[in-house]
């Protein structure tokens, strides 16, 4: 379940994160278009080639589709407190946001 607080999840520096987001369709079945600043998924010249290496997402947005999952990675290689979030505005405002630490 979703819910408002201050927490935040630090990431080791200089990591490999592996991230699986999932779409429960609790509020309802939608695809969602999350966004993750200060990093780009999977840099083909960092990251291992054992990571999906066929249709990997280069950039910051991996679309979720409805009712399933999208797995993708980065290198916490930026260090600041960096925001994820769905790029639909009403889901930002239904909680679909988190920020991250990236800490040197």
């Amino acid at each position: 379940m979703v819910s408002n607080g201050r927490k935040v999840v630090v990431l080791p520096f200089n990591t490999s994160i592996e991230l699986v987001l999932q779409d429960t369709s609790i509020l309802g079945a939608e695809s969602h278009p999350l966004h993750l600043h200060g990093f780009n998924f999977f840099d083909p010249n960092k990251d291992p080639v054992n990571f999906n290496p066929v249709d990997h997402v280069e950039r910051n947005i991996v679309g979720v589709p409805e009712g399933d999952c999208a797995a993708t990675c980065f290198i916490s290689d930026n260090p600041g407190v960096w925001f994820i979030h769905c790029h639909l505005e009403v889901h930002t405002r239904w909680r679909l946001r988190m920020a991250w630490i990236d800490w040197d």
